[in-house]
């Protein structure tokens, strides 16, 4: 024990003294499996800093004890029960305060990073004089505060910036991503980059030799960081933003950018201009909803829990593209799959795309060939037998989803589950003649697969609990996030977003045009328009979710949507929708300068899609009202700054949006009329403050 902590007990941190005089620092949080900083850990690090600077070690290395990760950042739980007291402003101080005593002690220091280094994690590190990172697959260093509605807040905007150059810096920031080890060391974020088993006899040698920084890296911290400089770059980033985020939607990387901007001075200047515009952000209803979206990711991501899925070969039937993706992402995962169709080329294609995935998400060439070994082609279906779940994902038509059903299910092991890909028809047409009903379910993806993280979990009331749960344990491994929902016409998302959809298609068949429809819903803070997102599932998709949906809900379908596409006009899989396609991307008309969008477009649009929201809620869909606005947030791309539908007529209020829709059914009639549901106490105000 060092002789200025003799007799003290810590909580959360040990010290101890290595031979050669290096004291090694390790976070080890008390009743938790994670570090993670909360307030009594930033009490008892500021305590022992200063301690540790009365009688300092020759240098001092800064580790985690946990198994896995360095640090993972700030409590979230603590940092939103601050926000409701009023006492962001303090914990913030309290951060920075610690970090500060940290980069002031009078020894060499080195942060020793294995596994992930993320917000705080990242600050702290940056508070040292060197950092050392293993070279193991699961370090990654990042600062993604930016996806909370704010920005780092204990002393990283300022370190950062002044260590790499503002033009590196701001783009970990203002994106929130993550750097690899070697990606960090190219930089210039960390110093070195060892095997794990060395990472603390490495970072207390460097502690001891010290390194100097190459001259262009030094060069960049000071230049890029010069007044005239920071005056001329700032709006140059700030324009980069606005190509992705509106001010009004994210005001986080704005002020970012901003307070770099015209903040000057000593660290002191730097970190109260830090911390006086962190905490205003923290109040935004952006922040609070952002939060609340990572609590829903979070309650999605435990859906999972900790029993095992037992699924171990996965047999895909239907090589389309959700098919083939389904299948590709659960190769990618690690799963032994079979992939079977109709016809040979269908299952070539589904490979041949396969491997594109493959090439793009598995950077070490050398695992390629095994990756892609766990997808096999099987067009007779042998692999039915010896699989532990059986997807189909065929044409969207009852019937032919019965067929294939008898022909599969008598071939199946006892335990394995069978599970359909329908986007939208109730499972009690599906299981009709099924012999175990509960081993039957929906596992519903979503395109593109690769990107969109949610997976509807579709239950029918014969369904047993434990088929759910080993559902929801392998959409965990697939790295997904399950949404249990009920299999009425729809489930959660397509209901919801049919509406809205329809609506669009609507204003289209009355004159006004598609990239006007689609800019009025980007506006909102949708990721893509509706007209762009019917090209994109496909008309052919559009059209038959209409023929389950729309008699359903009540509502007639537009032209564009009343008839099956003619051939090679499906939308963008053809090039050719009601957008023609080139390369990926919509090919928009010109809109003539003078036309003004009718001003109650944006409500046409959105409205809907809240009042089946209600209505969802009303009927049992999903089981509360986080879960239908975390479905919605993570299979839509629904605007998360508005933090989901239920969120946004809380925050709109209910008589408002009653109002808003009883003026649109006297314009247009009935489908605006209030669906069933708007009573309910999980749509006021105060409803969303414990999520």
């Amino acid at each position: 024990m060092i002789a200025g902590l003799d007799g003290l007990r810590f909580s959360h941190w040990q010290v101890e003294q290595r031979p050669d005089g290096v004291a090694v620092l390790s976070f080890d949080r008390a009743g938790e499996s994670v570090n993670t900083f909360s307030q009594d850990v930033l009490i008892e690090l500021e305590s022992l800093l200063e301690r540790l600077a009365l009688d300092p070690p020759r240098a001092l290395v800064l580790r985690s004890a946990k198994d896995k990760g360095f640090i993972a950042g700030a409590d979230i739980r603590e940092f939103a029960e601050f926000d409701r007291k009023g006492t962001i402003g303090d914990s913030i101080r309290r951060g920075q305060q610690a970090f500060q005593r940290l980069a002031e002690l009078p020894c060499p220091t080195v942060a020793a990073i294995h596994g992930f280094c993320m917000g705080g994690g990242t600050e702290i590190s940056l508070a040292c004089d060197y950092r050392v990172a293993s070279n193991d697959p699961s370090t990654r260093i990042g600062l993604p505060e930016v996806k909370l509605g704010i920005y780092p807040g204990w002393g990283g905007s300022v370190r950062l910036p002044r260590l790499v150059g503002a033009p590196a810096a701001m783009d970990v920031m203002l994106t929130g991503r993550n750097l690899s080890a070697a990606a960090a060391r190219a930089m210039g974020v960390v110093d070195k980059v060892v095997e794990p088993a060395v990472l603390v006899d490495a970072a207390a040698e460097l502690a001891l030799r010290g390194t100097q920084r190459p001259f262009r890296q030094r060069f960049l911290g000071w230049f890029t960081n010069t007044w005239p400089v920071r005056q001329v770059l700032a709006p140059v980033l700030a324009r980069q933003v606005a190509r992705k985020a509106r001010k009004d939607h994210y005001p986080a990387p704005y002020a970012l950018i901003e307070t770099w901007r015209r903040s000057g001075g000593g660290i002191q200047a730097l970190l109260k201009a830090e911390q006086k515009s962190v905490v205003k952000l923290a109040g935004t209803p952006t922040a609070r909803n952002l939060t609340r979206v990572f609590f829903l990711m979070e309650r999605l991501k435990g859906l999972g829990g900790k029993d095992p899925h037992d699924i171990h070969r996965v047999h895909v039937v239907g090589a389309g593209v959700m098919g083939g993706d389904i299948a590709a992402w659960a190769a990618y995962k690690g799963f032994e799959v079979t992939l079977q169709d109709r016809e040979q080329k269908f299952i070539d294609g589904a490979i041949a795309r396969a491997q594109e995935l493959f090439a793009k998400r598995v950077k070490d060439e050398g695992k390629r060939p095994a990756v892609a070994a766990r997808l096999k082609s099987d067009l007779a279906g042998d692999g039915v037998a010896d699989a532990d779940l059986v997807i189909e994902a065929i044409i969207e038509r009852a019937d032919a989803k019965r067929e294939l059903y008898a022909n599969v299910e008598p071939r199946l092991k006892p335990d394995a589950l069978l599970t359909t890909n329908t986007s939208s028809i109730p499972l009690e047409e599906l299981r009709e003649h099924i012999a175990r009903p509960a081993q039957f379910a929906g596992l519903h993806y979503f395109n593109p697969v690769a990107l969109m993280p949610l997976v509807e979990i579709v239950r029918h009331d014969a369904m047993a609990p434990r088929t759910g749960q080993r559902l929801a344990a392998f959409c965990k491994a697939l790295d997904k996030l399950p949404v249990p929902v009920a299999g009425t016409p729809g489930f959660l998302v397509n209901r919801l977003l049919f509406p809205y959809m329809l609506e669009a298609a609507t204003a289209y068949a009355e004159g006004i045009p598609a990239p006007v429809i689609d800019k009025v819903a980007v506006r909102f803070g949708m990721p893509m328009g509706p007209i762009e997102l019917i090209d994109t599932v496909g008309l052919d998709v559009a059209y038959g979710v209409g023929q389950e949906l729309a008699p359903f809900l009540g509502l007639a379908i537009p032209p564009a949507l009343s008839q099956p596409p003619e051939p090679g006009k499906r939308g963008k899989k053809d090039g050719q929708g009601i957008y023609a396609w080139e390369n990926g991307k919509p090919k928009k008309p010109e809109v003539p300068k003078d036309y003004k969008a009718p001003g109650d477009l944006e409500d046409r649009l959105v409205l809907p899609l809240l009042n089946e929201a209600v209505a969802a809620l009303h009927e049992g869909v999903v089981e509360d009202a986080d879960l239908l606005d975390a479905g919605v947030i993570f299979g839509t791309g629904y605007a998360p700054f508005r933090g989901g539908p239920i969120q946004t007529i809380r925050e709109l209020g209910v008589e408002n949006v009653l109002a808003r829709l009883k003026a649109l059914q006297g314009r247009y009639g009935d489908r605006f009329a209030p669906r069933p549901g708007w009573d309910n106490p999980a749509l006021r105000a105060d409803a969303g403050q414990a999520a």
